[in-house]
């Protein structure tokens, strides 16, 4: 049975797009992506406002109440609040409303008024509280994945050299130890080095203003920060190092890798020039996924540490169930993560040659 062919204007319209994309490959190719981000970042948050709706306790109560108190309003001679003045602030906040009404609100406020709106609990600007948690995050992160992205491919590289040696069991065992080693033990564990050595801050962010002294405040944050990169590190090293390890050889075991070195390359080139480029495919791919580990990750890393980035932030919003807080926090990092599978994608291309948007 024949496929169905499209007919009249939906045969058009998929012509003049597969014309389209074969002479703008890279345009149509981030177009549709980012049509794609955007419909999976408005599901998200629907789906957070539904969550933190049938979150248990009484959320409502406790945002009306906390908002009230803290104004200094709507409260009665012997200091105990109605039920007309709760049902007021409910009214007012648009916490009465079922939850997808709340989320389509929310968005009016942010696409037409370009407000995050306020903190529930605190009463602060949102954009102010997540700005700078965010790059406190970003700068942290970032630390941590080219520090741990050279590493993993300089320990790579050279154990795919050691394969079938005597050495090789003991690699596999570290690098399997690293990785099912539970990562929250590994940072108390850290933590307590620092308390009991007194080698290392305990918290991970120094006291002083960058301001007023840029090139001390750099040196004491590499300090505080020392041990976190570390655990990170720790934690992330035993997978990626697999990874390479096996890709790598993977690539030594292939046909033109003999071929090569029966032309006499040397073998740093036929490494460095041939089998490492072919590895690059799996760790670009797998990278968006170690930057949101880092990003999870960082939650834990930052109570334990003291660590003022967006982790911390979005636990102390969900423990206190302010969803304007909650919603900003999710969907910057859930954009950020995105962009950075886009980079990868983007990424692959440029590695690999073999690889293309679209059909020419």
């Amino acid at each position: 049975m024949e496929d169905a062919v499209p007919t009249g204007p939906f045969r058009g319209a998929r012509s003049a797009l597969a014309a389209l994309r074969a002479r703008f490959p890279l345009s149509t190719f981030l177009a549709g992506r980012a049509a794609t981000m955007f419909f999976m970042l408005f599901a998200l948050g629907l789906g957070v406002f539904g969550l933190m709706s049938l979150a248990p306790g009484n959320i409502i109560d406790n945002y009306v109440r906390s908002q009230m108190l803290a104004s200094g309003g709507f409260q009665s001679p012997d200091n105990q609040l109605t039920l007309e003045q709760i049902a007021a602030a409910k009214h007012r906040l648009w916490l009465d409303r079922p939850f997808y009404a709340q989320y389509f609100h929310w968005l009016r406020q942010v696409f037409v008024e370009h407000d995050l709106g306020r903190s529930l609990i605190s009463g602060a600007p949102v954009l102010f509280l997540v700005s700078t948690r965010m790059i406190n995050s970003v700068i942290l992160n970032l630390i941590e994945l080219v520090f741990l992205t050279i590493i993993s491919f300089a320990l790579g590289i050279y154990f795919s050299s050691k394969a079938g040696t005597k050495a090789d069991p003991s690699i596999a065992f570290v690098s399997l130890f690293l990785n099912a080693f539970p990562g929250i033990l590994l940072l108390l564990l850290l933590q307590m080095l620092a308390a009991k050595t007194g080698w290392f801050p305990v918290t991970a962010y120094p006291s002083g203003d960058f301001a007023g002294r840029p090139a001390e405040f750099v040196l004491s944050y590499l300090h505080h920060i020392l041990l976190p990169v570390i655990g990170a590190f720790l934690g992330g090293i035993g997978g990626s190092l697999r990874l390479i390890r096996a890709a790598m050889i993977d690539q030594l075991g292939q046909p033109y890798i003999a071929a090569l070195r029966s032309r006499g390359i040397p073998e740093a080139r036929i490494y460095l020039d041939h089998a490492f480029r072919n590895t690059m495919n799996p760790f670009i791919t797998s990278s968006s996924n170690l930057l949101a580990d880092l990003f999870s990750g960082s939650l834990i890393l930052e109570i334990i540490f003291a660590y003022p980035g967006i982790g911390r932030l979005m636990y102390e919003a969900v423990t206190e169930k302010d969803i304007n807080l909650v919603m900003t926090n999710v969907l910057f990092i859930s954009f950020l993560i995105l962009v950075g599978m886009l980079f990868s994608d983007v990424a692959l291309v440029l590695v690999d040659p073999r690889i293309r948007y679209a059909r020419s």
